[in-house]
């Protein structure tokens, strides 16, 4: 009996549709199914708040979508994709009521910092000119390097502790923090190995393609994603929960767009007690508490200059956001957690009813906590923003176990898909990568390389890996 589908993709978030794009661009015949009854995983949108509040679920801003070799190669915008950006990438408030802007011009941007500027360009402006070719190595599994000269440049920066690197490279206590504001989106404390690789990547990604949004919320480039699948001839089923391999019809392949966690309960079965075992071992990270919020104007900043991009940091000084960081590390909160926010509805009138707006903000916090972060996430903001809890019209949190209720793979609230310490980013969640030990069952979540992010590129490289595996023979 012939096998109706070459490949079965077990999950609709960016990742697993990017498998399913990659297998259906090379002739195979895929079918996605989706445990929910909406598409998009971490890329979703909908109203939490209020009619009319269009909110995104988890991710909100998008400089990897931007700047991901993945999505370079589809023309998304035909399919209802259009990403709004903001007059700057990111804002850096602090309490003399002056910001910090990341603009696209590394010249612009090093201006503001003072006796920083020299060094900051010098840093940053190789890394952006690079950024075509160091993306696709920096983007995947641990590979041989084709560009020795610029890796080596990124990686002898990259490979230190974020707190050492920026005490050692700038003198201004404002550009420390605002690197360290960027290295934060790790939800890594500052002290560990590695941590400065994050904050180069996001600043690089902020000067070469902008952090935008999509207009109308996340959901749109799952949307996108999921219509430029179909035209392929994909096919996808959603309320289709697989409990186990018997659920899914025969193929020639299956990519789970799931974690270590529910591949084990799904397959485990059938692996190594060897394999079971590390998977069971495989870290997972803090986790965020988030909030939305339906509000009756914009966010009153202090400092003006807030207001022209969609992303603000939350944490003023360095010495705040590694002691932030370093608690969560340590099972703990702080009162003054570093706090990302996002302000969609300044740039994207669609989010919200004329005259209105909506806020987005999230801190990290231990994996699995119960602590209400309401009130403090609510203080930073205040601390910025004096009369912002005047404007609140609703509000609605999402704790760690919210998280996962609404996505598995969002693991004790980790939206991360995984630590991503040093020695679980480029072999995780085993050497393997995205192969397991039974063929023709490969793992393509941000649970493999490189992570975290709207990217699809770990998608990308598990499909390019079935292909390999699983159809490597001729006419095939």
């Amino acid at each position: 009996m012939s096998n109706r589908y070459d490949a079965i993709v077990v999950g609709a978030g960016p990742n697993g549709l990017a498998a399913a794009i990659e297998l259906a661009k090379k002739g195979k015949r895929v079918c996605v199914h989706e445990a929910n009854d909406v598409i998009g995983g971490g890329a979703r949108s909908k109203e939490l708040t209020l009619p009319g509040f269009i909110h995104d679920t988890c991710s909100a801003v998008h400089p990897l979508a931007v700047g991901s070799p993945f999505f370079k190669n589809l023309s998304l915008n035909d399919y209802g994709l259009e990403f709004v950006f903001p007059p700057a990438q990111l804002a850096h408030p602090f309490d003399d009521g002056s910001a910090l802007l990341l603009h696209r011009s590394v010249e612009e941007t090093s201006q503001q910092l003072g006796a920083d500027a020299r060094s900051y360009s010098r840093l940053l402006e190789p890394l952006v000119r690079d950024w075509q070719i160091l993306a696709p190595e920096l983007l995947g599994p641990i590979q041989l390097t084709h560009h020795p000269y610029a890796m080596t440049r990124f990686g002898l920066n990259a490979i230190r502790s974020a707190a050492g690197f920026v005490k050692s490279r700038f003198k201004e206590e404002r550009t420390r923090a605002f690197f360290a504001g960027a290295v934060a989106h790790s939800c890594l404390s500052l002290d560990r190995l590695g941590t400065t690789a994050f904050g180069l990547v996001l600043l690089t990604l902020g000067h070469r393609v902008g952090w935008p949004i999509p207009r109308g919320g996340a959901q749109q480039i799952s949307n996108a994603l999921a219509a430029y699948f179909k035209q392929l001839g994909g096919e996808i089923m959603t309320s289709s929960r697989i409990e186990s391999l018997a659920d899914l019809p025969l193929s020639r392949c299956v990519l789970f767009d799931i974690t270590p966690r529910q591949l084990v309960r799904i397959a485990g079965e059938r692996f190594p007690k060897s394999f079971n075992a590390k998977l069971n071992a495989y870290r997972y990270g803090p986790a965020a508490f988030k909030l939305d919020w339906a509000l009756d104007g914009p966010v009153p900043w202090r400092a003006a200059e807030c207001t022209q991009a969609a992303t603000v940091h939350l944490g003023g000084s360095l010495g705040e956001i590694e002691a932030s960081e370093a608690a969560v590390w340590d099972g703990k909160v702080t009162d003054r957690p570093f706090v990302l926010a996002a302000q969609p509805s300044l740039f994207d009138p669609s989010r919200a009813p004329e005259g209105k707006h909506t806020l987005w903000a999230y801190c990290h916090v231990p994996n699995g906590s119960q602590i209400d972060m309401t009130e403090a996430i609510e203080n930073q903001v205040e601390r910025f923003a004096p009369g912002f809890r005047s404007r609140i019209l609703a509000r609605t949190a999402t704790s760690p176990a919210q998280f996962e209720s609404n996505n598995a793979n969002l693991v004790g609230g980790d939206i991360n898909g995984g630590a991503a310490t040093i020695t679980q980013l480029f072999t995780r969640p085993t050497a393997r990568t995205y192969s397991t030990p039974l063929d023709g069952v490969y793992i393509c979540s941000s649970s493999t390389p490189p992570g975290g992010g709207v990217h699809g590129m770990c998608g990308y490289h598990a499909a390019h890996t079935a292909l390999r595996k699983s159809f490597s023979r001729v006419g095939e």
